[in-house]
């Protein structure tokens, strides 16, 4: 029987600000069976797209991110804001409802020619994963597909990330 994700999710009005509405999957990860359940759906995507290599932008990208790649036996890069990362990085900027906002990546977190799942949380605006997709193209990896536990269906990520080429794999759509 199939799990209704939507289920584990919590609606909270006027947070962080008023008049938005933040969908919460603290449940989701909270529910052995239902986050584990959630990552078996990405990696069942993951597989199909022959994936090498996993990143997440911070931080949320990351609780989905991890439980996929070690369940597929490959590796995990972080995409961290500013200051985050040792060693030589890469940058993308964003832009943000009221201003811009930047992604590193280790240089050598990607190796040329990896097939690359980008995974988060949410997709939104699909800023935040414009980005994440350019530090990897910048490495010379190959983004094959994007996945997300929620889509915002009315702020049009989808179409920004699928106009660039990009496959979306969503398992709930609000």
């Amino acid at each position: 029987m199939a799990i209704d994700f939507t289920k584990y999710v919590a609606t909270v009005p006027n947070y962080p600000e008023d008049g938005v509405i933040f969908r919460d999957i603290s449940p989701l990860m909270a529910n052995g069976k239902a986050y584990h359940a959630a990552t078996d759906e990405i990696v069942k995507y993951a597989k199909e797209k022959g994936v090498d290599m996993v990143v997440g932008p911070e931080a949320r990208g990351f609780i989905v991110g991890c439980p996929v790649a070690y369940e597929l036996g490959v590796g995990f890069a972080a995409a961290r804001k500013a200051g985050k990362l040792p060693g030589e990085t890469v940058e993308a900027k964003y832009e943000l409802e009221y201003g811009t906002s930047a992604l590193y990546l280790q240089r050598d977190a990607i190796q040329p020619g990896q097939k690359v799942l980008v995974t988060d949380d949410l997709l939104a605006t699909g800023g935040t994963i414009g980005a994440t997709i350019q530090l990897i193209e910048d490495l010379g990896g190959i983004v094959v597909g994007t996945a997300f536990f929620i889509e915002l269906d009315d702020l049009h990520g989808r179409e920004k990330i699928e106009s660039n080429g990009y496959d979306v794999f969503t398992l709930m759509n609000y």
